[in-house]
Order: C-alpha cells, then structure tokens, then sequence
C-alpha cells in the first residue's frame, strides 16, 4: 500500500540534511574567511592613517626644533639624529637572536 506521507518525510530529511551541511561548510569557510579580512581591511585603514600621521609628526618636529635653535638646521638633524640612533640601539640590544 502507498504510504503519501513517506515521500514527503523523505525530500523533508534529505532537505534538511542538505541545509545543514551547507550550514557546517559555509560556518567552516566563511566566518574565517570575515575575520581575518576584517583583520587585514583594519589593518590596512590603520597603517594608511598611521604611516603619514607619523611622518607629519616628524616634519613638525624638525621645524620645531629648527625654530628653537634658531634657525640652524644641523643642530635639529643632529638631535633627530641622535633621538633615532638611540631607539634604534635600544631595539637592537631588545631583538631575539
């Protein structure tokens, strides 16, 4: 005898099966997949702000310490000089071999 409702219980089941195993991909791939863009994209919009913030900082400085030398540039390329010089040993001496 014909049994209606078995063919529907089974295009039912084998839909749902479908549906949660394009759920466990889609969870698998593409989650991930948003955060480290997000990651990247962020870091990308950080670095594009940061990077001439910073030589702006430094042009300002410069002219800065020009004006409070009172005009003589070497004095303000020497203490930036110096200022760089002693970051740059301080990393050095803290670098991981």
């Amino acid at each position: 005898m014909w049994q209606g409702n078995r063919v529907t219980d089974w295009t039912t089941e084998a839909t749902d099966l479908i549906e949660r195993g394009v759920a466990v991909a889609r969870d698998r791939t593409v989650v991930p997949a948003r955060i480290a863009t997000r990651a990247v994209v962020y870091g990308l919009l950080a670095g594009l702000i940061a990077l001439p913030a910073l030589v702006m900082l430094l042009v300002g400085a410069f002219r800065g310490l020009v004006l409070l030398y009172g005009g003589r540039d070497w004095a303000a390329y020497l203490t930036l000089g110096g200022i760089f010089i002693i970051g740059g040993l301080f990393s050095w001496s803290r670098r991981n071999p």
